[in-house]
């Protein structure tokens, strides 16, 4: 009996309508000239409306050109919506897709548009689109980066229970040093409050340094400077943990979308999906 949530990938999924899986092999597929035309449209979409977005936050060109900019966003947020619930009408498991990824990405895409009518300058985060130029992999038959991807996205997954307790002991670790900073400055070398002497903590471990505030008396320079050094070997620890299991990782897919949620990534020899069940 499969677990709350999850399918049987034996269990016959009900077969999508001749229509309905006409505008999957469109809409998802790569394989007709159909398909490719629409990827490749969708793409220069994509790209003219991030750019219109880009164009709009530059104050000369937002006075000269700013009605037809507001234009050309809300043709493209009307396009995509259309085109978001056409992608849910033509897989048989919407909230699947809905739930992917992708299908997460392509909301964002056009919800911004519409929530600028109740907050304005909302917009500007239409640039959120460009993650949507990452089908280019699918639609240009680079399997092999979709692979890597999906072996990226694995070993970030293992690696999370060790770089969240490591998180934790840095960020335990520069509350100490903040406090500790605190008490040898104090407020004279703008140590105005703990706070603010953890913010300094933390940009010094990282080696960002902005140089705002910094220790005057000889012990705080020495703990800053040992914080400092401390800084490079914390750095190495994340990158060796993801580094561990990306080497465990396995497989590269392929890039054949799944008609019930529109999963891509499959292992070659793979017959069911394996987020939704259905028969690849």
């Amino acid at each position: 009996m499969p677990l709350s949530g999850q399918s049987d990938p034996h269990v016959p999924h009900r077969p999508l309508a001749p229509w309905r899986r006409r505008l999957h092999t469109v809409i998802f597929g790569t394989e007709t000239s159909a398909g490719k035309a629409f990827d490749v449209a969708l793409l220069l979409a994509i790209v003219i409306s991030v750019l219109a977005v880009l164009l709009e936050s530059v104050s000369g060109i937002r006075q000269e050109w700013g009605p037809l900019l507001r234009a050309l966003e809300w043709g493209f947020t009307i396009a995509f919506t259309v085109e978001y619930l056409l992608r849910l009408i033509c897989v048989s498991r919407p909230a699947v897709y809905a739930r992917s990824f992708f299908g997460v990405v392509d909301l964002l895409a056009v919800l911004p548009t519409y929530l600028s009518v109740v907050v304005a300058g909302s917009q500007s985060l239409l640039v959120i689109r460009g993650l949507r130029l990452l089908r280019a992999f699918r639609i240009l038959k680079l399997s092999q980066f979709l692979g890597e991807a999906d072996v990226l996205v694995r070993a970030l997954k293992a690696s999370r229970a060790k770089v969240t307790v490591f998180l934790g002991a840095v960020l335990t670790l520069v509350l100490i040093i903040g406090a500790a900073m605190y008490m040898i400055e104090g407020e004279a070398s703008g140590f105005t409050s703990i706070p603010r002497a953890v913010y300094w903590a933390i940009v010094t471990m990282t080696t960002v340094g902005y140089g705002d505030i910094a220790p005057a008396t000889a012990i705080g320079q020495t703990l800053a400077a040992m914080v400092m050094i401390l800084g490079y070997s914390i750095i190495a620890v994340p990158t060796g943990i993801v580094s561990v299991e990306l080497a465990q990782a396995r497989g590269p897919g392929r890039t054949i979308a799944c008609p019930n949620c529109g999963k891509e990534g499959h292992a070659e020899d793979a017959v069911y999906c394996r987020i939704c069940g259905g028969r690849l």
